[in-house]
């Protein structure tokens, strides 16, 4: 689908090229009445020339033939196999960025997969000191999670001022390499209601956030807060910061996702390549019906070649 919008109005995205069995890849598309033409190739090289006549993609093997809706586990490794493949294509030179698809972790859990997360996984693919964070993207709003997949009652505990400082660092970062934003504005929500009311609904406002900015500004990133998160995403609000970073996982999810489930984009920010991904799970009970929108991954993938254009710009610069 994401493919058969190569030529909409609103913008191309850039040549991609599908790591799957072609085989398989037809067979889905008639599956939901469209006629894809289908250019298998050797190398990612091949894609562009492809690109405008046929969906190119690049044969990896799955052990089972896949059933909509149906869940196996016996493509667990072979799922985690073509993430790791497209990571090392992308680090070899062969293309500008990974868009990942979002994966069923259910199912790759059952095949032995260990990691909570596309973003845990990436970064142990990046190699050791590495430490990812996911920020989400969508038109009128950016947001970063502090802590990630993390049940909600760890999340006191594993909060610390260097945390949240690191956090907000490569967050700064990448917003000026990979989004072009001159000295970003960061919005750093408290934990608690109100962040804390001066500490008589929580501590850690005052004791772990408050110290964490002020060591922010002492680097010369301009960060505020705690800010109290139930007044954060309002229209107002959101003019005052480039981008809020939250202290846990629906903190900062649930607005993004509210006011743009479609548009909204998954990028993983602190690694050594670039990675994009919908901003939403996988959908089992559309799969084969053809009816699933494909907004969030043409979003993915258009977001994925901007940041390779700005982040090979700012390099050049350098």
């Amino acid at each position: 689908m994401a493919w058969l919008r190569r030529s909409t109005a609103d913008g191309n995205p850039s040549p991609f090229v599908l790591l799957d069995d072609p085989n398989a890849v037809s067979a889905r598309a008639r599956r939901i009445g469209h006629n894809v033409k289908i250019a298998a190739i050797d190398h990612p090289s091949e894609a562009s020339a492809a690109f405008t006549d046929a969906l190119p993609v690049l044969t990896h093997r799955f052990v089972t033939e896949d059933r909509p809706g149906e869940l196996d586990p016996a493509n667990g490794q072979a799922v985690a196999g073509a993430i790791e493949r497209a990571v090392d294509l992308v680090r070899e030179g062969h293309g500008s960025a990974v868009v990942t698809n979002p994966i069923q972790k259910e199912t790759l859990y059952q095949a032995g997969f260990k990691y909570p997360g596309h973003t845990e996984y990436l970064a142990a693919l990046a190699g050791s000191g590495v430490r990812p964070v996911m920020l989400l993207v969508a038109p009128e709003l950016r947001v970063v999670p502090v802590t990630i997949h993390v049940p909600l009652a760890a999340v006191p505990g594993l909060l610390t001022t260097s945390l949240i400082v690191e956090t907000a660092r490569i967050t700064a970062r990448a917003l000026e390499l990979d989004f072009g934003i001159n000295r970003p504005r960061l919005a750093i929500a408290g934990l608690n209601p109100h962040a804390g009311e001066g500490g008589t609904l929580g501590q850690e406002d005052g004791t772990i956030i408050a110290p964490a900015i002020d060591q922010l500004r002492a680097d010369g990133i301009d960060a505020f807060g705690p800010a109290p998160a139930d007044t954060l995403f309002h229209a107002e609000a959101r003019q005052t910061y480039d981008v809020a970073l939250g202290m846990y996982h629906d903190q900062v999810l649930v607005p993004i996702k509210t006011l743009d489930i479609w548009g909204g984009v998954n990028v993983t920010i602190g690694l050594p390549f670039i990675r994009t991904s919908p901003d939403h799970g996988t959908a089992i009970g559309l799969a084969g019906t053809g009816r699933a929108k494909p907004d969030s991954l043409v979003a993915a993938l258009k977001l994925g070649a901007q940041m390779a254009s700005r982040r090979a710009h700012s390099e050049r610069a350098a």
